[in-house]
């Protein structure tokens, strides 16, 4: 069925895009040095971490949703530091849905990253440490190219996931139109206003979006495997 362009609200898709890009980039700056401490550390307690790291999975979004909320409001030290320096708080605001994001989105980043780097044979660190290498120069010149499929997989994961997010963001932002509203809430929207042919055309768009960036992902990380390991 083909989809009715002048049916889908431009304006929260694009609102949907700017969140979910600006989500993987955060996430991967921070994703790297955490996935990696994770694959590499020795420590007793790394579990916990990787508990932390993995709780957005199996916690209600909502449940999520509302504690990101309470941090980010009035009452909280840094809702209160941040309405000193803007005059407002960051709830409801598209600085709060990036910082939910953020946080809902964290195991889909970190994790592909860290089983990529734990992937990574240490005998190539050891002989690039032998050759003189520092760790930062190891890192970026031997563990990253070989865990290129990982990296592609975590942020390709993370933008797909924040495309389609909806109990956190209605919790942190709400409702409103150009600054929180994204597409999930716009469906839902459309469905609550019984406008079902609406709904269908924009969640048709959705749905061809996340499954092209998804089957680019699989086919480039097909190719990247089967160059490499058939050597």
């Amino acid at each position: 069925m083909p989809i009715d362009l002048q049916a889908v609200d431009w304006q929260a898709f694009g609102l949907t895009l700017q969140l979910a890009m600006l989500v993987s980039a955060i996430l991967f700056l921070l994703g790297l040095p955490l996935a990696y401490w994770i694959a590499f550390s020795r420590r007793r307690w790394r579990f916990l971490i990787e508990a932390v790291v993995a709780l957005p999975i199996v916690l209600p979004p909502t449940v999520l949703g509302f504690y990101v909320l309470v941090a980010l409001g009035s009452r909280s030290p840094l809702g209160r530091w941040w309405q000193s320096l803007t005059g407002h708080t960051l709830a409801f605001t598209f600085s709060g849905l990036v910082i939910g994001s953020v946080l809902y989105s964290l195991p889909f980043a970190v994790q592909p990253f860290a089983a990529s780097f734990s992937a990574v044979d240490r005998k190539l660190l050891a002989a690039s440490a032998t050759l003189g290498a520092s760790p930062l120069r190891s890192f970026f010149r031997v563990v990253v190219p070989l865990s290129a499929p990982g990296l592609i997989t975590g942020v390709a994961l993370t933008f797909a996931h924040t495309m389609g997010e909806f109990g956190v963001v209605l919790m942190v932002g709400g409702n409103i139109p150009g600054v929180t509203r994204t597409v999930s809430i716009d469906i839902y929207d459309q469905v609550q206003a019984s406008n079902y042919a609406a709904a269908n055309q924009t969640a048709l768009l959705l749905l061809v979006l996340c499954f092209a960036v998804l089957a680019v992902v699989y086919g480039l990380n097909r190719q990247a495997w089967t160059i490499g390991p058939a050597k």
